[in-house]
């Protein structure tokens, strides 16, 4: 996810249960004109893995140029992203876009896995539009020129991001008897009941999370108890909340400096302390501080006064 999940984001979530993540996805073009953006997302670590990078853009030669540039940070997959459907990226021929035109994905992909030794996975949607729904296909194609694993959103690039996900599409893949590889449903899964639908139901090998997780890193260790035990672990309470914002803010700071760490931690303040009544002032304070000690300093009193706030409830 473009802009949220960078090594602090990631430290938090591996910390939580994840199991396999991915960098935010990095353009192939910025690779290979060596910008300094692009080359500062292939930051991985060794307690990250299993870590793949991923990639966009829409020309093959650039495509596997920035494969083999990409190797070299040491992850342990190369991933495709042929899902973004943001008009930025679409409109370059990229990421979605590719779901336009299937035989340039299939050769793109075919030559980045024939010029990498690491395996290959891809993301990407059920089709451009309602009249495009053509994953079983593209699914089949890809596995046959040698990807590894392939993650499927349960939308078209017409809809974006709006109404409910069609896994059963996702299940059609899935369950085509042609198909070898582990296939992935992604799409509103935010809860240990829907990911344990999505495995039941449609039968897919797992559940890759998003946008549930920003803010709320807890829902993987909480999806893997639910589906061992059939048991909900305890919901966050305000002190895990701040440990975890804290934690993020600190490994941000060592990642980016101080004025970096700062800034890149911004974002994700009120996703942390959602639900919260009357935490705009404190949202306030936090988006606006400059200071490490001052940030530190309201953290630790949120902590208090809503740690006070709930024991009164109880």
């Amino acid at each position: 996810m473009e802009d949220v999940s960078d090594p602090p984001f990631r430290f938090v979530c591996k910390q939580n249960g994840a199991d396999l993540m991915y960098t935010e996805f990095i353009s192939s073009e910025g690779l290979i004109r060596d910008a300094a953006k692009s080359m500062k997302k292939l930051d991985i670590f060794e307690y990250e893995r299993p870590i793949g990078i991923q990639l966009f853009g829409g020309d093959i030669g650039h495509m596997k140029e920035a494969a083999l540039i990409a190797e070299q940070a040491r992850p342990d997959i190369i991933d495709i992203n042929y899902g973004c459907p943001v008009k930025a990226v679409a409109c370059r021929g990229a990421g979605a876009a590719l779901l336009q035109d299937i035989p340039k994905m299939v050769t793109m992909t075919e030559e980045i896995v024939k010029a990498v030794k690491l395996p290959v996975t891809v993301k990407t949607r059920l089709g451009w539009d309602d009249s495009t729904k053509n994953i079983v296909d593209v699914a089949e194609r890809l596995q046959d020129i040698g990807i590894a694993a392939l993650s499927i959103h349960g939308r078209t690039r017409k809809q974006m991001y709006k109404g409910p996900a069609d896994w059963t599409l996702i299940a059609a893949v899935k369950n085509n008897q042609r198909m070898r590889i582990p296939i992935f449903g992604n799409g509103d899964v935010d809860s240990p009941e829907k990911a344990k639908m999505m495995r039941d139901r449609y039968g897919v090998d797992g559940v890759m999370i998003g946008r549930a997780s920003i803010g709320y890193p807890w829902l993987f260790n909480e999806i893997k108890h639910f589906l061992k035990t059939g048991l909900h672990l305890e919901q966050p309470t305000i002190e895990n909340r701040v440990e975890v914002c804290r934690t993020h803010l600190m490994k941000a700071v060592e990642w980016k400096g101080v004025k970096g760490g700062i800034l890149e931690t911004r974002r994700h303040y009120s996703n942390y302390f959602k639900g919260l009544d009357h935490f705009r002032d404190y949202r306030m304070q936090l988006v606006t501080s400059e200071s490490l000690e001052e940030i530190n300093s309201l953290l630790t009193e949120i902590r208090e006064t809503y740690g006070e706030f709930f024991h009164s409830i109880d």
